[in-house]
């Protein structure tokens, strides 16, 4: 069995990144609400408090019986957690006079021992907490200072509990932390004892074995994107039964140019029993005069399923439906919060379980997405389709701003062609997190030879991001725009003017729609 590290979740913006720092040191771990704590069997090695934005003292603070699990396995408290296992205890959590937010160091280390080992005096951390512990129970003692907060870490006394206790006012998982993950590895491998295994060889060889006694002898439908995620979730699926795994690959007429064949390609290349289906012309007749977004979307969603569970219905004895979840879909449903309203339900197939009586089949649920391209590249997948940057499930429906026709994805398709391929050409394209080009809704006055032509926009958009959640615009080179601005004027019959999107997200978002 796995071996892992529990996080117990009280709503904190870095619960995910404190995830992703325990998996980077190859230990799996898990995230769980802080009201829903599991029976701690044998592979539960440490358990990890996160932050949050409430405050202990508060009436509504999420509180929780600490003795479920303090003594009971190692601990560590971040921030939030910090300052309820103080308050638990018997010490004290007082308001700061003023918000502590921001970079400060590790002044006094009064003790190094086994959490703080090879963390020197005066470390960079960050700090982000309006709470200050101004007296610890105890049964604990100091660890280190910072110039303005005297408890910024603290642990049990050896023997006030069966198992360690250690807590820290800091975020050890942000990049600010310098010595962050030199503190997160002496707390998951000195003191929790774990052995670093979990790695994208032992996933994919642990998955197989998990998918083949799950599935048994039974078939599996899935519907692929082209995209990282539903691809290396059937090349699991795919070596785990062969080609009892059933793939549907749909021609929605919005994808890339080309994209329908070269995905195609690529999907027999990998030895997937693959079905592409051209359903084009259904899409847009359904699509035929709509112009609101979320209409649009619903839209699209809505013909794909219609189309898929079409397909499917000539198919006998199909018990499962794969699908490419992945980890924040999954802590998302979860949160502390509250499940979100949708979680990418077109690019999940939403729906289709239901109408297809078929029970889910998620190989990849417990990734995040840098995990998956990991895992993607130890089962050898071609880098064209690792590396590509994410697309909207509603392809170019999203690109096209106002109604859509084919004369205007034809007309999108060569223009942003012409922007990736220079994008591969000059060397930028695996510099840019995701880039795509909108066509606008409006026309505007141009000049061709002796001509004035009245013809379309289109805005070339590329951001950089780690998870799609924040993002900044790239910073192309001026004579590169230049060069793709000058082909697509120059090529593209219907556009005279390309202009480039600078907008961070917040506010703006990444897609125009």
């Amino acid at each position: 069995m796995t071996e892992k590290i529990l996080i117990l979740d009280f709503g904190s913006q870095y619960t995910q990144l404190i995830a992703r720092r325990v998996r980077e040191l190859d230990t799996y771990c898990e995230i769980v609400p802080y009201n829903k704590v599991p029976e701690l069997d044998d592979t539960i090695k440490g358990i990890i408090l996160s932050g949050s934005p409430f405050s202990v003292r508060e009436e509504n603070a999420l509180k929780l019986d600490l003795d479920q699990v303090v003594g009971k396995r190692p601990v560590l408290g971040i921030c939030y957690g910090a300052q309820l296992i103080a308050d638990y205890y018997g010490g004290s959590v007082q308001r700061s006079e003023k918000r502590e937010y921001g970079k400060a160091s590790l002044s006094k280390i009064h003790q190094n021992g086994a959490f703080l080992e090879d963390v020197a005096p005066g470390s960079q951390v960050w700090m982000s907490h309006g709470d200050t512990i101004v007296k610890i129970p105890p049964q604990f003692e100091l660890l280190a200072s910072t110039d303005s907060v005297e408890v910024a870490a603290y642990r049990a006394k050896d023997g006030a509990f069966d198992a360690p206790v250690y807590c820290i006012q800091f975020h050890p998982e942000v990049t600010h932390s310098l010595d962050g993950m030199k503190i997160l590895k002496n707390f998951v491998v000195n003191i929790a004892g774990c052995h670093a295994e979990w790695t994208p060889a032992h996933f994919v060889e642990d998955k197989i074995r998990e998918l083949r006694e799950t599935i048994g002898d039974e078939n599996v439908l899935m519907g692929l994107s082209g995209g990282v995620d539903s691809t290396v979730a059937a090349e699991l699926l795919h070596r785990a039964i062969g080609d009892r795994l059933i793939c549907f690959f749909v021609d929605n007429g919005l994808l890339r140019k080309n994209e329908f064949q070269d995905v195609l390609t690529s999907y027999k290349q990998m030895g997937l029993n693959v079905v592409g289906i051209d359903a084009k012309n259904q899409f847009y007749q359904e699509l035929l005069g709509a112009t609101d977004p979320e209409k649009k979307r619903k839209i699209i969603g809505r013909v794909f399923i219609e189309v898929f569970e079409e397909e499917a219905r000539k198919l006998a004895n199909i018990s499962w439906l794969g699908q490419g979840t992945i980890y924040p879909d999954v802590i998302e449903s979860v949160s502390v919060h509250g499940p979100s309203v949708t979680i990418k339900s077109h690019h999940n197939v939403g729906g289709l379980p239901d109408i297809l009586k078929l029970k889910i089949i998620e190989p990849l649920r417990m990734l995040f997405k840098d995990e998956v391209r990991r895992v993607g590249k130890e089962l050898d997948i071609p880098m064209e389709i690792l590396g590509r940057h994410p697309f909207p499930g509603p392809g170019l429906g999203v690109r096209i701003l106002g109604d859509i026709t084919p004369e205007k994805v034809q007309l999108l398709q060569e223009a942003d062609a012409i922007f990736i391929n220079n994008l591969k050409k000059f060397n930028l394209y695996d510099e840019v997190w995701q880039a795509g080009t909108i066509l606008l809704p409006i026309q505007s006055v141009g000049v061709m030879g002796d001509e004035r032509t009245y013809e379309r926009t289109v805005v070339l958009r590329a951001v950089n991001s780690s998870d799609g959640m924040t993002a900044e615009w790239s910073r192309l080179p001026h004579d590169f725009l230049a060069v793709v601005s000058n082909e697509i004027v120059n090529n593209v019959k219907g556009i005279n003017r390309v202009v480039y999107d600078i907008s961070t997200k917040p506010p703006s978002t990444i897609e125009w729609e």
